[in-house]
């Protein structure tokens, strides 16, 4: 009998019980608002990002409401304004280019290599050639690209490095987490992510005035004394009349969720890398399908999985993932003519007014993708690895094209 998978790719754990029981006490309270405290009381959210400072070992951390804000308020602590040329990755989700683009400022994207990083040299001209003075860069899917030479670059072309790390938190480079090489640093804690509070987003740096800038911005009014992963009240003094509020907090509740989560991250990277190589370990020597190779010395969170079809026509990728589909394996293409759920590719975002990227043309026509989530086991993982090498040499046997676009998984 042909074997199926009958799991949900899009089922997350639960919330645990530990944070479910802070989450009721915070409702039974109504203190939501993390300024609205009583007598003797942190919030949660207070607390939520100095425990978040601790752990990735930042000076500084701010707790908002998306990754998306994040990034927006990362971009204008640090300067960016209307007209600006930023750069950012070509392969990424649009919630990058769109922070960029929010502010009135002008994505210069940046090719990608085939192990789906940031290509350096195309970043060194496109740096040259713009004029852009700040760098979001996306670690997208949670592949790290080589971050001493990365910051090299930027340091010598005088480059400002934002990280966007909503597909990295937890992970590390050379032993230091993801995040803790650029100037600032802006987390996701979505539904998908590696913690979840549905939504909700972290900002990390080192630099004061950034973090001070970024409080002011988030809507603190004048209460940014209440935080604690923060600068000394003096900081904000000489920018607090010249800042405007550009509301985006977190809620107690959300981090009353949150809270738990945050000590089973480590426990949470380690069960994802069992996942990401059973799956790699299954897929191994399939002919015609390139694994994505990670560097030694990167500790990755295997929560989404991609392999590369190089050379194949669309016709034979939507039979591949149709066949897939079909025995209950979902997967994405970021090859796909239109952006479907959360897939889009760069020339489909047109605010960005994008110029043609051959490279990144190439790779993305081949890239297949696949969220990995931890309610599967290594079993899952294996069988899910043998019915998608069945389904790659069955189409490459048989030739078979799809006329019709396959539409995509959420």
């Amino acid at each position: 009998m042909m074997e199926r998978f009958t799991g949900s790719f899009t089922q997350q754990e639960p919330i645990p019980e530990e944070g479910i029981e802070a989450a009721i006490a915070v409702l039974r309270h109504g203190r939501l608002h993390r300024y609205n405290t009583i007598a003797g009381e942190v919030s949660e959210t207070a607390l939520l990002e100095e425990e978040f400072a601790a752990l990735t070992g930042a000076k500084y951390c701010l707790a908002v409401a998306s990754g998306g804000y994040a990034m927006g308020c990362a971009l204008r602590a640090v300067g960016v304004k209307a007209g600006d040329p930023v750069l950012s990755n070509a392969f990424t989700l649009a919630p990058v280019p769109g922070a960029i683009a929010a502010l009135g400022a002008h994505p210069v994207l940046v090719e990608v290599t085939e192990d789906l990083t940031i290509d350096l040299a195309h970043l060194e001209a496109q740096a040259q050639a713009s004029g852009a003075r700040v760098l979001l860069l996306s670690h997208m899917r949670g592949h790290v690209c080589d971050m001493e030479a990365l910051m090299a670059l930027c340091d010598r072309l005088g480059v400002t490095v934002i990280e966007d790390c909503a597909h990295t938190m937890g992970a590390t480079w050379r032993g230091i987490p993801s995040g803790r090489h650029g100037k600032v640093a802006a987390y996701s804690m979505q539904t998908y992510k590696h913690i979840n509070s549905g939504e909700g987003g972290f900002l990390i740096t080192d630099d004061a005035e950034i973090a001070a800038r970024a409080i002011l911005l988030s809507g603190s009014y004048m209460l940014y004394a209440r935080h604690r992963a923060a600068p000394p009240p003096e900081v904000f003094e000489g920018i607090r009349l010249d800042t405007p509020n550009v509301s985006g907090r977190m809620d107690n509740l959300r981090a009353a969720i949150l809270r738990p989560q945050l000590r089973l991250l480590a426990d949470r990277v380690a069960r994802w890398g069992d996942l990401y190589r059973a799956l790699e370990a299954g897929l191994d020597a399939t002919p015609s399908l390139r694994l994505i190779p990670r560097p030694a010395h990167e500790v990755y969170v295997g929560s989404s999985f991609q392999f590369l079809l190089p050379d194949w026509s669309p016709g034979r990728i939507k039979a591949l993932i149709a066949r897939c589909a079909a025995r209950g394996v979902e997967l994405k293409w970021f090859g796909a003519p239109d952006p479907v759920a959360f897939t889009s590719r760069y020339d489909h975002w047109r605010y960005a007014d994008p110029a043609p990227l051959p490279r990144t043309d190439r790779i993305l026509a081949g890239l297949i993708d696949m969220r990995v989530p931890l309610t599967f086991s290594s079993a899952d993982c294996a069988l899910i690895a043998r019915i998608i090498r069945a389904e790659v040499l069955a189409v490459q046997q048989s030739g078979e094209e799809a006329a019709e676009a396959v539409p995509l998984a959420d």
